[in-house]
């Protein structure tokens, strides 16, 4: 899929059709052990043990969604492609708190204020006015307090508009200089980044009453 393809969202969403529809798990999430490993710290890189709501766009086929649903008293995933959403509906079938919608961001983006919103692997699929618009909607709808998690790969793909550093990039710039919201972490490796923002910039000792 070459930059011209990628220019309507609706070509953007016939490609993970295509991808879903050759394999329930077209990148490896289930089988592979970077992505068991990377689940693995991002989950422990969340500041909270529990949050009330949690948001997570591009669900894929629902391997980092089942993970979160057991921090979460209810959680929302949505995607762009519905044959990804019918995979996440299989199998989060045991977490009836977890609410899945075809439904691509950042147009359908959910109402309500998230104590949790998850970016994980989707910033360099949007065009520029779609990301600069999911930011704006990270920013609005997260709640005080709230924490925002993204990950991202950092090697270069032939379809993303930006890479993972860029994307995250952009993050700090918005979330630090113009929300004045406080990066609690950053997780850096060859492959991947991860990092976590929050308006209220307390570490989890201060939080649970360890220091002052």
């Amino acid at each position: 899929m070459n930059q011209s393809d990628r220019s309507a969202p609706q070509a953007l969403a016939e490609h993970f059709e295509s991808l879903f529809a050759d394999t329930d798990d077209p990148w490896g999430y289930r089988t592979r052990w970077y992505e068991r490993r990377k689940r693995a710290q991002l989950l422990a890189c969340l500041p909270a043990e529990r949050y009330a709501l949690a948001f997570e766009p591009a669900c894929a086929n629902g391997e980092l969604s089942a993970e979160l649903a057991t921090r979460c008293a209810r959680l929302i995933c949505s995607d762009g492609s519905a044959a990804a959403i019918t995979h996440a509906r299989r199998r989060l079938a045991h977490h009836p708190h977890a609410d899945l919608r075809h439904a691509p961001i950042p147009a359908h983006w959910p109402e309500g204020r998230f104590d949790l919103i998850v970016l994980s692997e989707i910033g360099y699929y949007l065009d520029e006015h779609a990301f600069h618009t999911t930011i704006d909607r990270a920013v609005e709808s997260l709640a005080e307090g709230g924490t925002l998690l993204a990950s991202h790969w950092r090697h270069p793909e032939g379809d993303y508009f930006r890479s993972g550093d860029d994307v995250h990039r952009y993050l700090r710039l918005s979330f630090e200089q113009q929300a004045g919201w406080t990066r609690l972490l950053r997780h850096e490796e060859e492959d991947f980044l991860v990092e976590v923002w929050s308006p209220d910039g307390r570490s989890v000792a201060r939080r649970e009453g360890l220091r002052p």
